[in-house]
């Protein structure tokens, strides 16, 4: 081939050349936007993670703010005992109310089971008549010891127990039973294992329903002593005797007021903490 015909050729055949370089060319463009895209997004992905950092960190917010609630309402409680044990303060010779004649206050309702309702009326706390037991339990302080507890009493209806004063006796508890056994005995339970039915301090004393009578119970170290409306009812030596209660009263302690199958009321209800010896 002369060389003129080569030139000739080759002029021919150059835009097809052109065109498959603009392709590779081309092809190669494509590639290189697909990866700085690929990184370009890539380089997005990282703020996204943001909002969930922050999503995280207002969730710790409530509990954080139930713990500080939490922490208010411990510190609240511990406020109103501290307040509680202020306002009931045992000296002795000072006489504490433990009932305002308006709300139960730190009265409970002693959970029998099957007890009847109770309220407060007329400036007295009313224990229905219910299955068996109806009662209240006192949730503030105590004192065990050397004092005096004083309280009106009624039957407003039924034939048994209308009040059973469960008290502490030092670390041991005991119960004054007023009315029991069919609606006349009274005595202390327990005494040396035997209840208020069968020990020394079993006695009898008519009451009658929707009349109110005046108890005043004494603990001492050697003794206990009760009287209703002024008259002797109990006075026994308690040196070396084992002091307890029936079963039906473990609800009771450390100390509550409790009714058996009879609508009972009590009211007035004060303790006053003794000195330490009794002329």
């Amino acid at each position: 081939m002369s060389s003129t015909e080569f030139r000739d050729s080759s002029r021919s055949h150059w835009p097809f050349q052109f065109r498959a370089r603009c392709r590779g060319i081309s092809i190669v463009l494509v590639g290189l936007a697909l990866v700085l895209g690929t990184s370009l997004c890539g380089c997005r992905t990282t703020p996204r993670e943001e909002p969930q950092v922050a999503e995280r960190s207002e969730e710790t917010e409530p509990a954080a703010t139930v713990e500080s609630q939490g922490t208010g309402e411990v510190e609240a409680a511990v406020a109103e005992k501290s307040q509680a044990e202020e306002a009931w303060d045992f000296r002795p010779g000072k006489e504490v109310s433990l009932f305002d004649g308006q709300t139960l206050g730190l009265w409970k309702v002693t959970d029998f089971g099957g007890q009847g309702d109770v309220y407060v009326k007329d400036g007295a706390i009313y224990m229905e008549m219910g299955s068996y037991t109806t009662g209240v339990t006192w949730s503030g302080p105590v004192v065990r010891m050397n004092y005096e507890i004083m309280l009106e009493a009624m039957r407003v209806d039924g034939t048994d127990f209308f009040c059973a004063l469960t008290f502490p006796v030092g670390k041991d508890p005991c119960t004054l039973v007023l009315g029991g056994w069919g609606g006349t005995l009274c005595g202390l339970s327990n005494i040396g294992f035997y209840d208020a039915s069968e020990n020394e301090t079993t006695t009898f004393q008519s009451f009658e329903n929707k009349t109110w009578y005046h108890v005043r119970l004494r603990v001492l170290p050697d003794r206990i002593q009760a009287w209703v409306d002024g008259e002797d009812l109990i006075d026994v030596e308690t040196t070396g005797k084992r002091i307890d209660i029936r079963p039906e009263m473990d609800l009771c302690q450390p100390l509550g007021i409790a009714t058996w199958v009879t609508t009972g009321a009590v009211r007035n209800i004060f303790v006053t903490k003794l000195p330490e010896v009794i002329e």
